[in-house]
C-alpha cells in the first residue's frame, strides 16, 4: 500500500461488573494492547467508560454516590501500567472514563496518548443523553445527565500519528455537527467509544434498529468529510444489561472496512490510509468550494424546532 498507512485497532470490551476492580480492568486492557503491538499495530482505541460498569444505570440519592467510578488523576496509580505498557510497546491510544476534576466537575472524558505513553489531547462528551432524575419505571435508568456535565470545551483536533486526529463519545455520534465541527478542522481519523444499551425504554421500537442506527451515523458522518471513522464499543450483557458491540473501521468513503464479530473482548484491526480522505474533501466535500455558511444561520443561532406559521 502507498499513502500514510496509520494501522489502527478498536479494542472493543465485554461487560465489565461492578465489582471488577481497576487492576483487573487495567489487565484487560493491556492485553489488548499486547495484541495490537503483536499486529504492528500504532493507534488503539478503547471505549467510553472503559475502566468501569456503566454506573449511570443506577440512582444513589446523592450525585457523590458514584464517584469511586470516577478517575481524580490520569494516569492514576491503577491506569498507569497501561501508559507503560503503551510506551514500551511505542503503541498510542485513546481511553474514555468517568473524569473527577480538582474543583467538584464530572466530566465524561476521553484522552488521545501518543507512543510515548503522553497525553496529547482530551475531548469532554458534548452530547448527553438520558435524563437527570429517578425514573424507576424503567426497567434500568441512563442517569448520564445526572452524573455527568456537558462540555463547555467543544470539539478540537490533533496533530498525531503523521495525520489529524479528533475524539467523540457514544451520543455524540448520532448527531451530524460532531462530524462536521471536526472536519471542519480537516480530520482524518475520529475515534468514538460507546456503550449503547439494546433496549431503549422511551421508545423501544427503535430495539430492533440499534445495530442499523449505530453504523448509519457513522458512515455517514465518515462519507461527509471525508474522514476515517473508528467506533469501538463496550457490549456484551452487563449487570443484566445488554449493549451493542459492533465495533467498527470505517474508510472517508463510508464503507466498513472491519467490523468485531463478538460481544466480548476483540480488537479489530484495519490499515487506514490517511490520504484516502483527500479523494472526498477535496471533491464532493471540498468545503472552502461548496458551503454557504450565510444559509445554514439556523444551526448556531437555534436549539429547538420553530415550525412555520
Amino acid at each position: 500500500m502507498t499513502g500514510r498507512i496509520l494501522r489502527v485497532g478498536a479494542a472493543q470490551l465485554g461487560p465489565i461488573s461492578r465489582d471488577e476492580s481497576r487492576t483487573q480492568v487495567v489487565k484487560r486492557l493491556t492485553t489488548l494492547l499486547d495484541r495490537a503491538a503483536d499486529r504492528d499495530v500504532r493507534l488503539v482505541a478503547f471505549p467510553e467508560l472503559a475502566l468501569t460498569t456503566f454506573f449511570p444505570r443506577w440512582y444513589t440519592e446523592d450525585v457523590s454516590g458514584h464517584d469511586h467510578y470516577y478517575e481524580r488523576e490520569m494516569p492514576s496509580a491503577g491506569t498507569r501500567p497501561l501508559f507503560e505498557a503503551a510506551r514500551a510497546h511505542g503503541i498510542g491510544f485513546s481511553l474514555g472514563y468517568a473524569e473527577l476534576t480538582p474543583d467538584g466537575h464530572r466530566y465524561n472524558t476521553t484522552i488521545l496518548v501518543d507512543e510515548r505513553g503522553e497525553t496529547v489531547g482530551r475531548y469532554r462528551k458534548v452530547h448527553i443523553p438520558g435524563h437527570e432524575h429517578n425514573e424507576p419505571w424503567r426497567p434500568f435508568e441512563h442517569l448520564e445527565r445526572r452524573y455527568f456535565e456537558e462540555s463547555d470545551e467543544g470539539f478540537s483536533v490533533w496533530r498525531a500519528f503523521g495525520g489529524l486526529v479528533g475524539l467523540a463519545t457514544c451520543n455524540d455520534r448520532r448527531w451530524p455537527e460532531t462530524y462536521r465541527e471536526l472536519g471542519l478542522q480537516g480530520v482524518e481519523l475520529i475515534l468514538i467509544g460507546y456503550n449503547t444499551p439494546i433496549h431503549y425504554a422511551p421508545d423501544p421500537g427503535q430495539n430492533p434498529l440499534q445495530g442499523f442506527h449505530n453504523h448509519l451515523v457513522m458512515q455517514a458522518g465518515a462519507y461527509q468529510n471525508g474522514t476515517w471513522v473508528v467506533g469501538v464499543a463496550k457490549g456484551g450483557v452487563e449487570e443484566g444489561v445488554e449493549s451493542l458491540c459492533q465495533s467498527a473501521i470505517i474508510a472517508p468513503s463510508g464503507q466498513i472496512v472491519a467490523q468485531a464479530v463478538t460481544t466480548g473482548d476483540e480488537l479489530v484491526v484495519a490499515d487506514c490510509d490517511l490520504d484516502w480522505c483527500r479523494h472526498y474533501k477535496d471533491t464532493l466535500f471540498d468545503f472552502d468550494r461548496y458551503r454557504r455558511p450565510e444559509m445554514y444561520r439556523r444551526l448556531s443561532n437555534q436549539k429547538g424546532v420553530i415550525e412555520p406559521n
